[in-house]
Protein backbone atom coordinates (compact mmCIF):
# COMPACT_ATOMS: atom_id res chain seq x y z
CA UNK A 1 0.00 0.00 0.00
CA UNK A 2 1.34 3.22 -0.57
CA UNK A 3 0.02 5.36 1.92
CA UNK A 4 -2.50 8.54 0.43
CA UNK A 5 -2.00 12.26 1.08
CA UNK A 6 -3.78 15.13 -0.43
CA UNK A 7 -2.43 18.57 0.83
CA UNK A 8 -4.75 21.62 0.31
CA UNK A 9 -4.14 25.23 1.30
CA UNK A 10 -5.47 24.38 5.10
CA UNK A 11 -6.33 20.61 4.96
CA UNK A 12 -4.72 17.38 4.26
CA UNK A 13 -6.28 14.32 4.07
CA UNK A 14 -3.77 11.34 4.96
CA UNK A 15 -4.97 7.71 5.93
CA UNK A 16 -6.11 6.81 9.10
CA UNK A 17 -4.51 5.59 12.21
CA UNK A 18 -5.45 3.46 15.66
CA UNK A 19 -5.00 6.77 17.49
CA UNK A 20 -7.45 8.63 15.36
CA UNK A 21 -9.72 6.61 17.52
CA UNK A 22 -10.35 9.13 20.17
CA UNK A 23 -10.42 12.46 17.72
CA UNK A 24 -13.29 10.64 15.50
CA UNK A 25 -15.22 9.47 18.80
CA UNK A 26 -15.42 13.53 19.43
CA UNK A 27 -17.10 14.13 16.22
CA UNK A 28 -19.42 10.95 15.74
CA UNK A 29 -20.06 10.40 19.04
CA UNK A 30 -21.36 14.11 19.52
CA UNK A 31 -25.43 14.63 18.76
CA UNK A 32 -24.62 17.80 17.27
CA UNK A 33 -22.09 16.59 14.64
CA UNK A 34 -24.33 13.93 13.73
CA UNK A 35 -27.68 15.40 14.04
CA UNK A 36 -28.04 16.06 10.11
CA UNK A 37 -25.76 12.77 9.38
CA UNK A 38 -27.24 9.22 8.48
CA UNK A 39 -26.63 7.13 12.13
CA UNK A 40 -27.37 8.27 15.60
CA UNK A 41 -24.00 9.19 17.95
CA UNK A 42 -21.44 6.16 17.86
CA UNK A 43 -20.20 4.45 20.69
CA UNK A 44 -16.83 3.67 21.75
CA UNK A 45 -17.15 0.36 20.37
CA UNK A 46 -18.93 1.09 17.28
CA UNK A 47 -16.05 4.40 16.44
CA UNK A 48 -13.20 1.50 17.17
CA UNK A 49 -14.95 -0.30 14.51
CA UNK A 50 -14.68 1.99 12.36
CA UNK A 51 -11.63 2.95 12.06
CA UNK A 52 -10.48 -0.53 11.67
CA UNK A 53 -12.37 -0.41 9.11
CA UNK A 54 -10.81 2.48 7.64
CA UNK A 55 -7.34 0.91 8.16
CA UNK A 56 -8.58 -2.35 6.59
CA UNK A 57 -9.92 -0.73 3.75
CA UNK A 58 -6.47 0.85 2.66
CA UNK A 59 -5.09 -2.38 2.09
CA UNK A 60 -8.12 -3.67 -0.26
CA UNK A 61 -6.43 -4.81 -3.74
CA UNK A 62 -8.35 -3.05 -5.88
CA UNK A 63 -9.10 -0.37 -3.36
CA UNK A 64 -12.70 0.70 -3.68
CA UNK A 65 -13.39 2.60 -0.28
CA UNK A 66 -10.95 5.85 0.72
CA UNK A 67 -11.58 6.77 3.96
CA UNK A 68 -9.14 9.33 5.54
CA UNK A 69 -8.56 11.53 8.24
CA UNK A 70 -9.34 15.29 8.31
CA UNK A 71 -5.98 17.38 9.26
CA UNK A 72 -5.48 21.60 9.66
CA UNK A 73 -2.17 21.74 7.41
CA UNK A 74 1.04 21.35 9.44
CA UNK A 75 -0.99 19.59 12.63
CA UNK A 76 -1.63 15.71 12.82
CA UNK A 77 -4.71 15.41 14.65
CA UNK A 78 -8.41 14.60 13.49
CA UNK A 79 -10.51 16.91 13.13
CA UNK A 80 -13.10 15.54 10.59
CA UNK A 81 -13.48 12.28 8.67
CA UNK A 82 -13.54 11.78 4.87
CA UNK A 83 -14.93 9.12 2.59
CA UNK A 84 -14.90 8.45 -1.16
CA UNK A 85 -16.20 5.09 -2.21
CA UNK A 86 -16.30 4.07 -5.77
CA UNK A 87 -19.10 3.07 -7.97
CA UNK A 88 -19.26 1.49 -11.67
CA UNK A 89 -19.19 3.96 -14.69
CA UNK A 90 -16.26 5.57 -13.55
CA UNK A 91 -18.00 7.37 -10.71
CA UNK A 92 -17.81 7.62 -6.74
CA UNK A 93 -19.75 8.88 -3.95
CA UNK A 94 -18.45 10.81 -1.09
CA UNK A 95 -19.29 12.38 2.29
CA UNK A 96 -17.32 13.93 5.47
CA UNK A 97 -17.94 15.33 8.91
CA UNK A 98 -16.31 18.03 10.45
CA UNK A 99 -16.14 18.73 14.66
CA UNK A 100 -18.10 21.51 15.40
CA UNK A 101 -15.25 23.42 16.39
CA UNK A 102 -14.29 23.65 12.32
CA UNK A 103 -17.15 24.35 11.12
CA UNK A 104 -17.99 28.04 9.61
CA UNK A 105 -14.32 28.63 7.96
CA UNK A 106 -14.84 27.01 4.75
CA UNK A 107 -13.02 23.77 5.87
CA UNK A 108 -15.99 21.74 4.18
CA UNK A 109 -15.33 23.46 0.55
CA UNK A 110 -11.75 22.51 1.00
CA UNK A 111 -12.71 19.01 1.99
CA UNK A 112 -14.64 18.33 -0.93
CA UNK A 113 -12.05 20.13 -3.23
CA UNK A 114 -9.58 17.83 -1.80
CA UNK A 115 -11.89 14.71 -2.25
CA UNK A 116 -12.41 15.48 -6.05
CA UNK A 117 -8.69 16.29 -6.40
CA UNK A 118 -8.68 11.81 -5.42
CA UNK A 119 -11.51 10.75 -7.35
CA UNK A 120 -10.60 13.19 -10.82
CA UNK A 121 -6.73 13.31 -10.67
CA UNK A 122 -6.05 10.03 -8.88
CA UNK A 123 -9.03 7.45 -9.88
CA UNK A 124 -9.58 9.08 -13.18
CA UNK A 125 -13.37 8.70 -12.42
CA UNK A 126 -16.06 10.81 -14.53
CA UNK A 127 -18.71 11.68 -11.66
CA UNK A 128 -18.54 12.03 -8.28
CA UNK A 129 -21.84 13.00 -6.49
CA UNK A 130 -22.83 13.65 -2.60
CA UNK A 131 -26.06 13.64 -0.36
CA UNK A 132 -27.83 15.78 2.07
CA UNK A 133 -30.00 15.59 4.33
CA UNK A 134 -32.86 18.63 3.66
CA UNK A 135 -32.64 20.23 7.04
CA UNK A 136 -28.83 20.63 6.12
CA UNK A 137 -28.43 24.24 4.94
CA UNK A 138 -24.91 24.87 5.95
CA UNK A 139 -24.17 21.62 3.26
CA UNK A 140 -25.85 22.34 0.72
CA UNK A 141 -23.82 25.90 0.89
CA UNK A 142 -20.67 23.95 1.23
CA UNK A 143 -21.29 21.76 -2.21
CA UNK A 144 -22.71 24.24 -4.41
CA UNK A 145 -19.32 26.48 -3.48
CA UNK A 146 -17.08 23.58 -4.27
CA UNK A 147 -18.95 23.64 -8.02
CA UNK A 148 -21.34 20.94 -7.46
CA UNK A 149 -25.00 20.80 -8.81
CA UNK A 150 -28.20 19.87 -6.98
CA UNK A 151 -29.84 16.88 -9.01
CA UNK A 152 -33.12 16.12 -7.13
CA UNK A 153 -34.13 14.09 -3.99
CA UNK A 154 -34.54 10.82 -2.89
CA UNK A 155 -37.59 10.07 -0.86
CA UNK A 156 -37.59 7.85 2.66
CA UNK A 157 -33.50 7.42 1.67
CA UNK A 158 -32.29 7.02 5.46
CA UNK A 159 -33.83 5.92 8.53
CA UNK A 160 -32.44 7.88 11.64
CA UNK A 161 -33.93 8.97 14.76
CA UNK A 162 -36.48 6.13 14.01
CA UNK A 163 -38.28 8.34 11.47
CA UNK A 164 -37.24 7.99 7.15
CA UNK A 165 -35.45 11.08 6.06
CA UNK A 166 -35.12 12.10 2.47
CA UNK A 167 -31.85 13.22 0.91
CA UNK A 168 -30.78 15.95 -1.44
CA UNK A 169 -28.38 15.35 -3.82
CA UNK A 170 -25.56 16.77 -5.67
CA UNK A 171 -22.98 15.91 -8.37
CA UNK A 172 -19.95 17.14 -10.16
CA UNK A 173 -18.66 16.05 -13.42
CA UNK A 174 -14.71 15.49 -14.37
CA UNK A 175 -14.81 18.58 -16.64
CA UNK A 176 -16.54 21.08 -14.28
CA UNK A 177 -14.68 20.57 -11.52
CA UNK A 178 -12.18 24.02 -11.04
CA UNK A 179 -9.77 22.33 -8.75
CA UNK A 180 -8.20 25.48 -6.02
CA UNK A 181 -4.62 26.72 -5.99
CA UNK A 182 -2.31 24.72 -3.43
CA UNK A 183 -3.21 21.23 -3.67
CA UNK A 184 -1.05 18.87 -4.08
CA UNK A 185 -1.62 14.75 -4.30
CA UNK A 186 0.87 12.38 -3.00
CA UNK A 187 0.76 8.29 -2.42
CA UNK A 188 -2.03 6.93 -4.70
CA UNK A 189 0.17 5.82 -7.44
CA UNK A 190 -0.54 3.72 -10.52
CA UNK A 191 0.69 0.36 -8.50
CA UNK A 192 -1.42 1.23 -5.89
CA UNK A 193 -4.98 1.35 -7.49
CA UNK A 194 -4.28 -1.10 -10.35
CA UNK A 195 -7.15 -1.11 -12.99
CA UNK A 196 -9.49 1.64 -11.56
CA UNK A 197 -11.92 0.59 -9.32
CA UNK A 198 -14.62 2.72 -10.77
CA UNK A 199 -14.28 1.49 -14.28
Amino acid sequence: MTPLRLTGPNLVLREVEPEDTGDLLAIYGDPEATRHLSFEPRTREQVDAITARSIDSAHATPRTEYCLAVTRRGEHPLIGYARLAAEPQQAATIGFALHPAAWGKGLGTETVHLLCALGFNVLGLHRIWAARAPLNEASARTLLRAGMTEDGRIRDHVFVHGAWRDSITYSILEHEWAPIGGLVTDGAAESDRGPSPAR
